[in-house]
C-alpha cells in the first residue's frame, strides 16, 4: 500500500493556487480529501505545540474511513531537550516526558477511529548518535507502545549501518529524506527498518543554509526528478506492509502539485477537481 500526501494542508500562499480563495478555513481538509483526492496528510502544527484531543477529534470526523494521519512529535521532547543554545531555559527529562504523555493522550481520537497511521519524530542536527541518545530514543518507543514510530535525523552522523540495525532491533521506522545534497544534511538512503516506509521530500533549494525556514522549502520537482523516485519507492513497498512518501516543500503549492504528479506517474487515483 502506498499513501501520498503533505506535510501540512492549510497555508496561506496555498489560496488561489491550490484551493479556491473563498474556501472557508473549516472546509479546507475535506476538500483536501474529497476534491483533491488525497488520503494521508502529515501534522507538523504539532511540533509546534501540543495540541488538544478536541483538535483531533475534529479532523477526524472530517476524513472518511481509510484516512490517515502521521502526527510530528512535539519539539519539546525532539528537540528542546537537546538544544545547548537554550541554557537555563532548556527542559529537563521530566519536562520532556511529561510533554510526551500530553502528546500521546492528544492523539488518541486518531487512534482509536484506525486513522494514526504514525508519529514522525524529527531530532535536531544537535543530537548525536550516543548511547544516551539511543536510549532515549527507545524510551520514546516505550511511551508511543502499538503506534508506529518514524524517525527523522538531521545529523548525518546517524547514517550507518549500526544505526539501521538499532532501528530494526527494536522496529522503529527511518525516514529517508531527499533534501539538497549539501554538507550536513542528511543523504538520501534507502532502508527500510520496520514494516513501515517513510519518504519525505523536503525540495533542493541549494541556498538551504541561506534563506529563511519558510523560502527554504521553495521547491518545485520536475517530472524527471519524480520519475526517478518510482523505481526507489517500489523498491520500498517490497520491504513494507504500508508506505508513504509526504512532500514538505509546502511553499506555494508545490507540495501538493508534486503529490498529485506522483500519484499520477504511480497511476494512483487521485484528483477530481483541476488546481487553480
Amino acid at each position: 500500500m502506498i499513501k501520498i500526501g503533505t506535510s501540512g494542508f492549510s497555508f496561506p500562499d496555498w489560496r488561489g493556487v491550490i484551493y479556491p480563495k473563498t474556501l472557508q478555513p473549516k472546509d479546507i481538509l475535506l476538500y483536501y480529501q474529497e476534491d483533491l483526492g488525497f488520503d494521508c496528510v502529515e501534522i507538523n502544527a504539532t511540533y509546534y505545540t501540543l495540541l488538544s484531543d478536541k483538535s483531533f477529534v475534529g479532523m477526524e470526523k472530517k476524513t472518511n474511513p481509510g484516512f490517515e494521519f502521521v502526527v510530528k512529535g512535539y519539539k519539546g521532547f525532539t528537540h528542546d531537550p537537546f538544544d545547548t543554545r537554550l541554557a537555563e531555559k532548556k527542559p529537563n527529562m521530566e519536562k520532556a516526558l511529561e510533554d510526551m504523555e500530553k502528546f500521546n493522550y492528544s492523539v488518541q481520537p486518531l487512534k482509536e477511529k484506525n486513522k494514526l497511521g504514525a508519529i514522525l519524530l524529527q531530532f535536531p542536527v544537535f543530537f548525536y548518535p550516543t548511547d544516551e541518545n539511543k536510549e532515549y530514543i527507545t524510551i520514546c518507543k516505550d511511551k508511543f507502545q502499538n503506534i508506529p514510530l518514524i524517525i527523522e535525523f538531521r545529523n548525518h552522523d546517524w547514517a550507518k549501518t549500526e544505526i539501521f540495525d538499532f532501528l530494526k532491533q527494536n522496529n522503529l521506522g527511518f525516514c529517508i529524506v531527499d533534501e539538497p545534497k549539501l554538507p550536513r544534511l542528511m543523504p538520501f538512503i534507502n532502508e527500510v527498518t520496520s514494516d513501515t516506509g517513510y519518504f519525505r521530500l523536503h525540495g533542493r533549494n541549494p541556498n538551504w543554509f541561506n534563506v529563511s525556514i519558510q523560502e527554504r522549502y521553495d521547491y518545485l520537482y520536475s517530472d524527471k526528478e519524480l520519475k526517478s523516485f518510482i523505481p526507489e519507492i517500489e523498491k520500498m513497498t517490497k520491504k513494507t506492509k504500508k508506505t508513504y512518501a509526504m512532500f514538505n516543500n509546502c511553499h506555494a503549492g508545490s507540495a501538493a502539485r508534486n503529490a498529485l504528479s506522483l500519484k499520477k506517474l504511480l497511476n494512483i487515483k487521485s484528483v477530481k477537481r483541476t488546481l487553480f
